[in-house]
């Protein structure tokens, strides 16, 4: 009786051969259909991956839709892709190279008649080499341009920063790397880890969150076919710790500016009275504050606006706002209530400078002394003493109002990192 050996011959030529094929690289992957588990309401697609010329590694391409997606039922729609990854096959066997000039191939197969439901050369050509033409400087200005409809100046003006510094580390490290299908994880971890050891773990994932965020962009509008960012982990670092002041190191600052720099000792005691982050001082201008009311209305961290309370030992130091022009920032570099052509963060970072070379030189000071650490000093000041009278869940509602932190979690989490409540003496339990 025959066996199957002998019907498949395997002959030593023929095992050859197969060891050789098989031992090959293959440049492509079979095309998949993905049919979200059979959910109408997503997209389907046919996937696949093609090996990069410059990383010798198959690099997922540009999901193919077609006309997939008109179709309403699961039938129809698996008809299409089951057409689009024969014809895609085929064409991949035959040559075609998303990286590449695909001209020849198609003059080949411009004689062929296409069937009307197939994935035609046409179709493959123009999806994936429309996002190869458009080279990386391209694709990130196309994201910046939607991504500043969402944020405001200050965070813009970030975003364009890190993209020109990646721009400019690209061009310098890899000069050939110019379309946007050429750009891969390995070439976004080098850069990242340059960034890091020229930095700070912290800087270093700032540069990846930002980017992060316009490449997801990308990929949402179908420039990329995915975000290669978000496989890249966060790594730890170490937080910047702003340590509350002691009352007599505060005391201390707020007599010997007194003395040297007026203005700044205001800025800070809005920082300290008022409960705001030093950016959120920088931002108020005149026709912020109410009057009557004695309320000021500024942009804070985790909302558009909000409105705190200026309280009448901060009130007493103020001059009178009445004389001063509305549109004037309450505080500039020589006076306050003044024009002042510069960006928030710009004004903040002047401010932060300014401390630095006034205060901590003169204090010899740590980086873990800021002008935020006023906000901490103050906050575990007034949370003591409202301890004194309330029970803490109390204590902590009454302060909530006063800090303006929105859920009593976050204020708890707050009181924890920079140790407002501290034990009883506990020496007779040892």
């Amino acid at each position: 009786m025959l066996n199957l050996n002998q019907f498949l011959n395997f002959d030593s030529q023929n095992e050859h051969v197969l060891e050789h094929d098989l031992l090959k690289k293959k440049n492509f992957s079979p095309p998949k259909i993905y049919n979200a588990k059979g959910d109408l309401s997503k997209r389907w697609y046919v996937y696949f991956s093609f090996r990069n010329p410059e990383t010798d590694k198959l690099q997922r391409m540009k999901n193919v839709y077609g006309k997939t997606n008109n179709y309403k039922t699961k039938e129809e729609r698996l008809t299409v892709l089951t057409v689009y990854r024969k014809k895609l096959l085929d064409l991949l066997k035959r040559g075609y190279d998303p990286f590449g000039d695909n001209t020849l191939l198609y003059n080949n197969l411009n004689g062929h008649q296409v069937p009307k439901l197939q994935l035609t050369k046409v179709e493959v050509v123009e999806q994936n080499n429309e996002e190869s033409s458009m080279s990386i400087k391209e694709a990130f200005e196309f994201g910046l341009k939607l991504k500043e409809k969402l944020i405001n100046s200050t965070t813009k003006r970030g975003y364009q920063n890190k993209v020109k510094q990646f721009l400019t580390w690209l061009d310098k490290h890899h000069p050939k790397t110019k379309s946007i299908r050429l750009l891969n994880k390995k070439i976004l971890t080098e850069f990242l880890n340059d960034v890091l050891n020229n930095t700070s773990a912290r800087n270093r994932n700032n540069f990846r969150t930002e980017l992060s965020s316009i490449m997801q962009v990308l990929e949402d509008n179908e420039k990329v076919s995915e975000n290669l960012l978000k496989k890249i982990p966060v790594l730890k670092s170490k937080p910047i710790r702003h340590k509350a002041y002691t009352e007599e190191l505060q005391s201390e600052i707020f007599n010997y500016l007194c003395q040297e720099d007026g203005i700044l000792l205001l800025f800070i005691k809005f920082a300290s009275y008022s409960f705001m982050r030093p950016i959120e001082v920088s931002r108020i201008r005149v026709e912020d504050i109410d009057l009557e009311n004695k309320t000021v209305q500024f942009e804070a961290k985790n909302s558009s606006l909000k409105t705190k309370i200026i309280p009448e030992v901060l009130w007493s130091e103020l001059p009178d706002l009445s004389k001063m022009k509305k549109n004037h920032f309450l505080f500039t570099p020589k006076k306050i209530g003044g024009d002042w052509d510069a960006e928030s963060g710009s004004r903040r970072d002047h401010f932060t400078k300014r401390y630095k070379r006034v205060v901590k030189e003169h204090f010899k000071l740590n980086e873990n002394y800021t002008i935020y650490s006023f906000r901490h000093t103050y906050t575990v000041k007034v949370y003591r003493k409202l301890r004194k009278s309330y029970a803490p869940f109390e204590a902590k509602t009454r302060l909530m109002l006063i800090t303006g932190h929105t859920s009593m979690t976050a204020l708890e989490k707050y009181l924890r990192d920079i140790d407002a409540e501290l034990p009883e003496d506990y020496s007779e339990m040892l």
